[in-house]
């Protein structure tokens, strides 16, 4: 399985262009299951720049039985289908991808799961939310602990567009915090920014 931290280093979220063609230079480089690994990236790098029809056939492509594939198989197929706009299409594919990572212990990959969950299914938020932050909190790997940064931001934004300013406010302090405990340069600028606009 890939490590996140070399993803991280492949991947610029402003740029999916360029993430599209660093991803396919190191699946070029890798073999079996981590080929797969690193393609179900590519999709994702394809999907960001909305050329789903492209992603959707890469992700048809890649076969292999490894759990964390076929985790990112699913998690990838249902983030084409919300950029597409079809929300109700992606949360089976959500689903699919949280159920396999909780089977096969893979921690992060559930926590993503769940917080595209909460994203594409507004009326359970906070449930997804909840759940996904337990799991982030409780883990032993600090990388893993920073999706609490995003988890707090979004459900945040949630609170804020529906008229809970205070409710806003506090979770922008806490991502605030977490963002300077664990985070990046570029989220604790977000984190900044966000809670200067719910103050405002």
């Amino acid at each position: 399985m890939i490590t996140q931290q070399r993803l991280d280093e492949l991947w610029d979220f402003g740029n999916a262009a360029a993430s599209e063609q660093r991803l396919r230079s190191a699946a070029d480089e890798a073999t079996g299951d981590e080929r797969c690994e690193y393609l179900t990236q590519v999709a994702r790098a394809l999907g960001l720049q909305d050329r789903f029809d492209e992603a959707r056939t890469t992700l048809d492509g890649i076969v292999s039985d490894h759990p964390a594939v076929a985790t990112r198989i699913s998690l990838e197929r249902g983030r084409v289908e919300n950029s597409a706009g079809d929300t109700g299409g992606a949360l089976p594919y959500f689903r699919a991808a949280a159920d396999l990572a909780q089977r096969h212990d893979l921690e992060f990959l559930q926590i993503d799961a769940l917080h595209m969950l909460a994203i594409s299914d507004v009326d359970h938020e906070p449930d997804w939310t909840a759940q996904a932050v337990r799991l982030a909190a409780a883990s032993s790997d600090e990388r893993t602990r920073r999706w609490l940064i995003s988890l707090h931001n979004n459900h945040g934004w949630t609170l804020y567009d529906a008229g809970d300013r205070d409710g806003a406010i506090a979770e922008f302090e806490l991502t605030l915090e977490l963002a300077e405990a664990l985070g990046t340069p570029t989220q604790q600028q977000y984190a900044r920014e966000a809670l200067e606009e719910a103050r405002n």
